[in-house]
């Protein structure tokens, strides 16, 4: 028998007896501890309807054909869902992998008398849904490869808050490493709320960076620059004895800009420069 009958034989077993083999396939996937509700057993309903004219049309060689385009679209959305809510890679794969028991237990019981026509479907069957169930790890992997940058990039987001202390002056308080995605994350917050504000001064505190080296001065003097063309001049504070040794060795010229060992420091130079002053009562 060639492998197109092989197929169309496959097909119409399974939509023959498609309500038995959901029946076997949820037990399957209870029995493994799968996630079985009701989201689980409709995804099952719409594969099965799905996979016999996806068979039919385009065999079980290659589920890349647009015979099984649909087919591929569902476990797409399925794989997704369940990197979004934290199933883990085997879970994703196990709902394609466990069909092939209830599939081999009705190609065994129909195709019994037909020795070479059931080991011929059992091999296109197992072929086939290890092809499907390589795809949806495949697409789970990138799902929370996304998910992944996604968070790193809010995170970043998130961790370089841009504060406005007072009319005119912004404080920009950096904490952890500062590296090249996270400094331009650091000068797109800052020049977004210097064109909001129309502030003049911006305060770049530094105190909770652990290090400065070459490239986080050369990623703060970008900033300066940064905001100094949009008509911001900054002062940098939390420069520890450390960092003021680090700095001069690294021979950074900071010659130009005004540097503070602390917030509260700058805050003060910062009222100056804009004609404010703070006075305690009594």
């Amino acid at each position: 028998m060639s492998t197109n009958d092989i197929a169309q034989r496959i097909s119409a077993l399974i939509k023959q007896f498609e309500s038995d083999i959901l029946t076997l396939w949820t037990g399957e996937l209870a029995a493994k501890t799968f996630r079985n509700d009701d989201a689980t057993e409709r995804h099952c309903r719409q594969f099965l309807a799905l996979l016999p004219a996806a068979i039919a049309g385009g065999g079980t060689d290659d589920i890349h054909s647009r015979h099984w385009d649909e087919v591929r679209n569902l476990l797409t959305e399925i794989s997704t869902q369940r990197a979004k809510s934290g199933s883990t890679p085997n879970e994703t794969a196990t709902f394609v992998f466990s069909l092939k028991q209830s599939l081999f237990t009705t190609l065994r019981r129909e195709l019994s008398n037909e020795a070479a026509q059931l080991a011929d479907g059992l091999w296109a069957i197992s072929t086939l849904l290890d092809q499907l169930g390589l795809y949806t790890v495949e697409v789970f992997q990138k799902s929370r490869d996304q998910i992944i940058v996604r968070q790193q990039h809010e995170l970043m987001e998130l961790s370089t808050p841009v504060v406005k202390l007072w009319q005119d002056i912004l404080a920009l308080p950096l904490i952890g490493t500062l590296d090249s995605a996270r400094s331009q994350v650091v000068m797109e917050s800052l020049l977004e709320k210097v064109v909001e504000t129309g502030a003049a001064i911006a305060i770049i505190d530094i105190t909770g960076v652990p290090t400065v080296d070459t490239l986080v001065a050369q990623h703060l003097m970008k900033t300066i620059a940064a905001a100094r063309l949009m008509g911001a001049d900054c002062i940098i504070s939390g420069i520890r004895p450390q960092i003021a040794q680090t700095i001069v060795h690294l021979g950074v010229n900071l010659e130009d800009v005004v540097t503070k060992a602390t917030l509260a420091d700058a805050f003060v130079v910062a009222l100056q420069r804009v004609g404010a002053t703070i006075q305690r009562n009594g």
